[in-house]
């Protein structure tokens, strides 16, 4: 429709076009005179320049049509110079005609030439006003050569004026451009041809006005003036083009893979004169298609739904190196173009290009993918999908950062009640059903704004933010944990969660550090008191680390070096030889002296200072040992362990370090883990503690007994050794169920093939009872308490009763059935330590 609407509009202007070119011909032929025979032969020269001129200089397609720039005004400016003005119309008229008859395209011809000859009028008339004006019996007229050049640059003007209004209209309508698109396009390079026709037609008429015959040597010169100057504007035509082609590309190189395929398809079109273009990538499902032009996107979207198009097409693959293809690029016509050589070396570059750029983008998104990943999963918890600490503590200190006066907010722990009994009673896969359930309560329940985490294990902490008052906190707090007492069905089962909740505010020094503490003061207050929720008191806080300000000197007591260790012996009860010596963490405060474990540990464990803490122990640790192996005693050291150390997945490789740095093979080192550590964690640590075993490093199991799952706890961890609470050994001598769980406990590490030691020994009759039970090894004040490393080095090589490395006296004159390792001087090789029978 749009079509035969545009044809009817230019067979109606080419009409009026040739309507005019027509009325100039009749007004020069009824203006003709008589033409002197002897002139005859330099008009029909003329004629041929004109027609020669009229050919195509160099041509330009413009989208499915063609424009072709021509020389033709530099010969009608010889014409209009030398000729009088009817004559230079006809001559105008005739050569034009000559020339375009080979389009073999009426509507063309007959437009070619009445434009021309309508343009030659206006030059020609614009010449005679500016005093050009040959006579009528063709004898040259002599004019000054500033009067020549100055009339002709006027009727070039004239010329180029109607040429172009009349040609670029006709351009514009057939290409449904604007006039003003048209008439830009490639305007310097018709500038350069206009300019060259005036000073061809200004040469010309100089050597004429000397013979006239001179005009016939001018048809050969103007050929060959053409020849060069085609070949001059064809270079800078293709140096042009292809600078926009460097620039298009250049415009690929974004990131995103939308981006480069609409600059590729609202660019190609202005490269390759085409009515539009389209990308088809077909390396994908469904194939994705982009169409348009270049002024707008057309059609996005899967290409079997794409409309049908119509017209003409180029296409070139979009292959890479190794010749895989992914897809095609397509330039649009709307009617058959042949591309030129060179015009199609482009698009091959420029398809090479797009197929650069689009992989490119592609992998950019891949990689914001995987990092969007990396950064989603180090910022939340696998299982369930929270924010884990880590995203906690950076949503809380940005709190800290950015607190205001527009309201306050807090912390809440929760801890699920006796959660292991899923775990140990259906299994480790409902209990992460139980979990996940668990997380989406909490999510469901929350207000905008507040943050849900998973901590680890059964721990769960919210982030309540936009408290207008304190009180808000306790109510949010237990309408979270009302969301958790429905039932929840597990395997067919319905199971009810209970948990407790501890209650922080926000601090207002200590931090973030400070807040974990107290919300987790709060929280064992609440699970101690049998409530749902407690809030922090300062009151309350039996840990009083808001005297000590503990948390806040953690960093600088790891820098300073403030932690030490004090080591206690451990010896055969029934010889008094030590066989090894536990390491006792103490921290020097400077202004609070000498603290014990149970005045800072929980606040190490909750800081972000615990693997400084455990580097700093096990350091001092090892280098003891090889102290005192350099001083002839083979002591395999004991360190206590902190469950949280054992989730850091560093830590085997830590301690392994460690090892090696020091030189201290790893069965003289033992790690001792509290029985209650991994009640509901155990999966998680399975793999540390099973590298550390691997690698020859000891296990122990510290206050085996005092738990509520020893066994099922015993049954999965890795150790080699039971150390017996000191609760059981205070109570051996006076208490049957004391001593029944001594011997039991015996009996079991026999049969597991594992050593026992007895932690408190402070008497000479528990050393009895707990020897005639069948323990065979203990520490306690009996026999020495925690030292440094240098002092009990002193106190073994001093020993008892003259016996070095002795702390007591024999149980019988036979001794025991462990031996101390054979004393050695520096230099000497390790002598073996027999593990402890049982």
């Amino acid at each position: 429709m749009n079509d035969a609407k545009t044809d009817r509009q230019l067979r109606l202007y080419v009409g009026l076009v040739a309507s005019g070119g027509l009325a100039c011909l009749v007004w020069a032929a009824n203006s003709l005179t008589a033409i002197p025979p002897g002139k005859l032969l330099y008009l029909a020269a003329l004629t041929v320049i004109i027609a020669s001129a009229s050919g195509r200089l160099i041509e330009l397609r413009v989208r499915s049509d063609y424009r072709a720039f021509t020389s033709t005004s530099g010969s009608i400016l010889v014409a209009v110079a030398t000729v009088p003005l009817p004559v230079a119309v006809i001559c105008t008229a005739i050569g034009v005609l000559i020339a375009k008859v080979v389009l073999r395209d009426p509507l063309k011809v007959s437009f070619n030439v009445a434009k021309n000859t309508i343009a030659a009028t206006a030059a020609a008339s614009v010449a005679y006003l500016a005093g050009i004006r040959p006579p009528a019996d063709l004898s040259f007229h002599r004019a000054s050569v500033l009067h020549l050049v100055a009339g002709l640059i006027l009727a070039a003007a004239a010329y180029a004026v109607v040429d172009d209004l009349l040609g670029h209209t006709v351009v514009a309508m057939a290409s449904r451009t604007s006039f003003r698109q048209s008439i830009t396009r490639n305007w310097d390079v018709v500038a350069i041809v206009r300019l060259a026709n005036v000073a061809i037609a200004v040469l010309i008429v100089l050597v004429v006005a000397m013979q006239a015959q001179f005009i016939v040597a001018m048809v050969p010169t103007v050929l060959a003036l053409q020849f060069a100057t085609k070949n001059n504007i064809g270079q800078r035509s293709d140096q042009e083009a292809w600078r926009r082609l460097a620039a298009s590309t250049g415009q690929l190189n974004v990131t995103d893979l939308t981006a480069v395929l609409h600059a590729a398809v609202t660019r190609v079109p202005e490269l390759f004169s085409a009515d539009g273009a389209e990308i088809e990538l077909r390396d994908v499902t469904p194939p994705r298609l982009v169409r348009g032009s270049a002024s707008r996107i057309s059609y996005e979207g899967p290409a079997a739904k794409a409309p049908a198009r119509t017209g003409a097409v180029i296409e070139e693959d979009l292959r890479g190196p190794a010749n895989e293809s992914i897809g095609v690029l397509r330039l649009l016509f709307r009617k058959s173009v042949k591309l030129s050589e060179s015009e199609q070396y482009k698009l091959q570059t420029f398809a090479s290009s797009l197929y650069t750029a689009v992989q490119n983008a592609r992998a950019y998104t891949e990689l914001k993918r995987i990092n969007a990943e990396n950064a989603y999963a180090a910022a939340h918890d696998p299982l369930t999908g929270l924010a884990n600490r880590r995203e906690l503590l950076e949503q809380a200190r940005g709190l800290f950062a950015a607190r205001t006066t527009d309201g306050i907010f807090a912390l809440l722990l929760i801890d699920l009640n006796h959660f292991k009994e899923v775990n140990d009673t259906l299994g480790h896969t409902a209990g992460d059903d139980v979990l996940r359930e668990v997380a989406h309560r909490l999510e469901a329940a929350a207000t905008p704004g507040d943050l849900v985490a998973r901590l680890g294990g059964d721990e769960f902490a919210m982030l309540l933010t936009g408290l207008p008052t304190p009180a808000v906190a306790a109510h949010r707090a237990a309408v979270l944990l009302d969301s958790l007492e429905r039932p929840i069905e597990v395997e067919g089962m319905q199971l009810t969660v209970q948990a407790a909740g501890g209650i922080a505010l926000a601090p207002g020094s200590g931090g973030v550090q400070e807040l974990m503490r107290r919300a987790d003061v709060a929280m064992y207050q609440a699970k101690r008191g049998g409530q749902r929720t407690a809030t922090y008191a300062h009151a309350r806080d039996t840990a009083d680390v808001g005297r000590l300000m503990l948390g806040g000197e953690l960093s600088r007591a790891v820098a300073e070096h403030e932690f030490t260790v004090d080591f206690q012996p451990i010896v055969d009860l029934g010889s008094g030889e030590v066989i090894s010596a536990e390491a006792l963490a103490r921290w020097h405060h400077p202004q609070h002296g000498n603290l014990t474990p149970a005045q800072f540990l929980q606040t190490v464990e909750r800081s972000g200072q615990l693997p400084g803490f455990v580097n700093a122990v096990l350091e001092q640790s090892l280098t003891a040992y090889r102290m005192w192996l350099d001083a002839g005693f083979d002591l395999p050291v004991a360190v206590n362990v902190s469950p949280r150390s054992l989730l850091d997945e560093t830590f085997p490789g830590a301690v392994l370090a460690q090892l090696a740095r020091h030189a201290v093979p790893a069965d003289r080192l033992v790690l001792e883990l509290a029985e209650t550590l991994t009640l509901s964690q155990l999966d998680v640590v399975d793999r540390a503690l099973n590298e550390l075993r691997d690698a020859g490093v000891r296990l122990a199991l510290d206050d085996f007994g005092t738990g509520v799952s020893s066994l099922s706890v015993l049954s999965r961890l890795p150790v080699h050794q039971l150390k017996i609470d000191r609760g059981f050994v205070r109570a051996v001598e006076t208490s049957s169920e004391a001593a029944a769980v001594v011997r039991s406990t015996v009996d079991l590490a026999r049969s597991l093939h594992l050593t026992v030691v007895a932690e408190g020994v402070e008497s000479e009759p528990q050393r009895l009872a707990l020897w005639e039970l069948g323990c065979v090894a203990g520490q306690g004040h009996l026999f020495a308490r925690p030292m440094r490393s240098g002092r009990l080095l002193a106190t073994l090589q001093r020993g008892s009763g003259g016996r070095p490395g002795v702390l007591a006296g024999a149980l019988h004159p036979a001794g025991s059935v462990v031996r101390m390792p054979r004393r050695r001087t520096p230099g000497q090789g390790r002598s073996s330590l027999p593990h402890l029978p049982a």
